[in-house]
């Protein structure tokens, strides 16, 4: 069945259709939900080439990716966040491009190139940065997005859809100070970036909450790999008043972590406790039956899948207050957390 036999079938212009199909808010919902219930009924399957020339769409959504943070294409964290945004751009009738900006290319440039030519209907804004230009630069421009996360210091109204970083950190170290440590390391990611800034404001908190005093010198900030939590780890357990605990920010840089106390004929769980976050990614899992981490938990292949949805929707109705969602995270014990030893 095409269009036209659809149409007719209803009684309805192909354009009433077309729109009715597409999520266009001047059909009413009454006309929407015939219109989807009889094509699906029909078997109704619309061609995407000439769904974008009624709608003046692209069925495109970009990603523009800067490699000057080196291992931002190689992290498993992104790979999952792409299959999720990926099953519901397939699911829509919907492709995504992928721009990978050198670091020395602007990237800017590349959202004014995708505007002027009109290459995509969206843009998702990935790894905010405080304060992130990017925001305001793209509501200037004209261009559609969403973020990933979210801008501290940004008062641009803005679609966003982030993890409760902030609440999970703090979850965190209380959980631990409820052990009885008092001396909690942080192995933090970049603290440029919000949800690493965001992350410390949460593990601060706490320790204020606890009179206890900050000490920086057991807090370090980089990009999540291995090598970082097993060097960074190696320096805090050689302090004179080394830490009890440490909170790393992914399970990666938990890794490592994991690898530096074992090196020093220490036992996780028992001399020392750790605690990360884990994005639950698919290929990676923190254990099938006991999690081998205490960590906070949520699924970045279904925050993907959610802030996909979110940006479809302004997509179709670009007149829409811009949406934002907090998705909380969940607090997973495992077995590498234990009470002090005295």
């Amino acid at each position: 069945m095409n269009l036209k036999e659809l149409s007719e079938l209803l009684n309805l212009s192909q354009t009433t259709v077309s729109r009715a199909l597409n999520g266009f808010p001047e059909v009413s919902e009454r006309t929407r939900e015939r219109v989807q219930r009889i094509a699906k009924q029909n078997n109704y399957a619309p061609n995407k080439a000439a769904k974008g020339l009624a709608t003046g769409q692209t069925l495109t959504i970009g990603h523009v990716i800067s490699t000057s943070n080196q291992n931002e294409m190689v992290n498993p964290v992104f790979g999952d966040f792409v299959a999720g945004v990926g099953e519901v751009y397939s699911t829509n009738g919907y492709k995504m491009m992928l721009s990978v900006v050198p670091p020395h290319e602007d990237e800017y440039q590349v959202y004014r190139d995708l505007k002027a030519q009109s290459t995509v209907d969206a843009v998702v804004v990935q790894s905010p940065s405080i304060n992130d230009g990017r925001i305001p630069f793209l509501t200037e421009l004209g261009l559609p997005f969403i973020v990933h996360g979210r801008s501290t210091q940004c008062d641009v109204p803005y679609a966003w859809l982030d993890v409760n970083n902030r609440s999970a950190f703090a979850r965190a170290t209380d959980f631990l100070y409820d052990l009885g440590h008092r001396r909690v390391g942080l192995l933090n990611g970049s603290e440029h970036l919000d949800f690493a800034f965001r992350r410390r404001e949460g593990y601060e908190s706490s320790l204020i909450s606890h009179n206890l005093t900050i000490d920086p010198d057991l807090m370090y900030s980089d990009e999540m790999t291995e090598s970082y939590g097993y060097h960074k780890t190696l320096e805090l357990l050689k302090l004179n008043s080394p830490p009890t605990a440490i909170l790393t920010a992914s399970i990666i840089v938990a890794l490592g972590t994991r690898r530096a106390v074992q090196e020093s004929g220490m036992i996780v769980g028992r001399d020392i406790s750790i605690v990360t976050h884990d994005d639950r990614l698919s290929y990676f899992q923190n254990s099938d039956d006991i999690p081998i981490f205490t960590a906070t938990n949520s699924s970045v292949r279904e925050a993907g899948r959610r802030l996909a949805e979110m940006l479809l929707q302004i997509v179709a109705n670009p007149e829409m207050k811009p949406p934002s969602e907090l998705l909380e995270v969940e607090l997973i014990v495992g077995q590498s957390t234990g009470p002090v030893l005295i």
